[in-house]
């Protein structure tokens, strides 16, 4: 999944949740403007993904990209 992929999956669980972006950042412990920046599909660190995924529990899985 690319990068905007995982922040529309991140922002339908925060909506299904009801949740704002605030009440995300809180319970991931990572600031609002990561979250905003997660769901816009730009780039951060993948401790903070780790940390949004888990706060809606879901997993996040590293794989090996295409090889050229």
């Amino acid at each position: 999944m690319d990068s905007r992929g995982f922040g529309t999956r991140i922002r339908q669980s925060r909506d299904a949740r009801g949740w704002s972006q605030e009440e995300l950042a809180a319970r991931a412990d990572v600031s609002r403007p990561s979250i905003a920046r997660i769901e816009r599909g730009d780039d951060v660190s993948t401790a903070t993904l780790v940390k949004v995924a888990s706060a809606l529990g879901l997993a996040v899985e590293i794989t090996e990209g295409d090889k050229h």
